[in-house]
């Protein structure tokens, strides 16, 4: 399963993203405000804590990311 979703995130980084995709030309300075990006910081989790924990790392990641949130280097712990 760790598999299947890091494989997914890896397309979207490709494709989709508005950091590294096809439209990251859109955003020279880059889309999000975190660092890493919200699509990498859910590879990594996936990887170093596993498909559910890792999941639930990265929606929670996703659901800070708002107009308030200051962003930042957010590494996972």
């Amino acid at each position: 399963m760790k598999y299947i979703l890091v494989k997914l995130i890896e397309l979207y980084q490709k494709t989709l993203s508005p950091d590294t995709g096809w439209f990251s030309y859109k955003y020279p300075g880059g889309y999000c405000k975190y660092v890493p990006h919200c699509s990498e910081y859910a590879k990594q989790a996936i990887v170093k804590r596993g498909a559910f924990v890792g999941s639930v790392l990265a929606f929670w990641r996703v659901l800070r990311c708002n107009p308030w949130s200051k962003g930042g280097l957010d590494e996972i712990k």
